[in-house]
């Protein structure tokens, strides 16, 4: 029997890199996997190559900075299902300039998505996942975060994403200790450097800082922090595993 048989997982920003390699990594591994995100189109391909290698997949398009949105998209999810076990936060913005120089309009996206996405996700998914750990045969319910690096270490020209990820991270920190007891995990994965269409939203001057910085790096693939993210919801239910840093090997922030 694969390791997540018969559970049900939401995940946020699936139309792409990271959140789509989570849901196939999860899809994989038996989880009927929900796919939450603003491009209806990507989201149907990634139903069909999931459900083209045996999976299950549901599309439910939204956008994580609207709470009534996310909050419809979780009870699809559920009346679909019939349950919620797994929760990855995964969407998320960056962008990166001199504090003088940027633009509000940047840091005000960033604050959306980054924050505000993960607390109407997870404010809307909690009181399931609680449900479902209670009646889960393998006894657990698992809220992931995907943070950053940069929730552990900032850096010029990145100050509101990090205070992004510094913030998610402290939140679910707060939540984690909230549940215990409730047989929910809470981890926060922090990738370094992952070739993504995250940094092709970068201003041009940024994102050839960006490239000059990382000349030398083998980057990241999303799969592997997929992978990351499958090792923290697939352990024993004694085991939580809270935090997990994974860099490029060259990384050095």
């Amino acid at each position: 029997m694969t390791a997540l048989a018969g559970t049900a997982a939401l995940v946020t920003g699936a139309s792409s890199g990271i959140g789509a390699a989570t849901a196939k990594a999860l899809a994989a591994q038996g989880a009927a996997v929900a796919l939450l995100a603003r491009r209806p189109d990507r989201l149907a391909d990634l139903k069909a190559e999931i459900e083209s290698a045996g999976g299950t997949a549901l599309v439910v398009p939204a956008d994580v900075t609207d709470a009534a949105e996310v909050a419809s998209a979780v009870e699809r999810t559920v009346v679909e299902f019939g349950r919620l076990d797994i929760l990855v936060n995964n969407a998320g913005q960056m962008q990166s300039g001199p504090a003088a120089e940027a633009a509000l309009q940047d840091w005000d996206a960033m604050v959306s998505v980054n924050i505000q996405g993960v607390l109407y996700a997870t404010r809307a998914a909690l009181p399931h996942l609680i449900k479902g750990a209670a009646d889960a045969p393998r006894g657990v319910a698992d809220l992931v975060t995907v943070s950053s690096t940069a929730g552990w270490v900032a850096r010029p020209g990145t100050a509101v994403y990090s205070l992004t990820k510094f913030g998610v991270n402290a939140f679910s920190e707060g939540i984690r200790q909230e549940l215990i007891g409730q047989r929910v995990r809470v981890g926060v994965v922090g990738p370094g450097t992952v070739d993504t269409e995250i940094f092709s939203h970068l201003s041009e001057s940024s994102r050839e800082a960006f490239e000059r910085q990382t000349a030398d790096m083998v980057k990241l693939r999303s799969e592997d922090i997929a992978d990351a993210v499958l090792f923290m919801v697939t352990r024993d239910r004694r085991v939580a595993v809270n935090h997990m840093l994974v860099r490029a090997a060259e990384q050095t922030w």
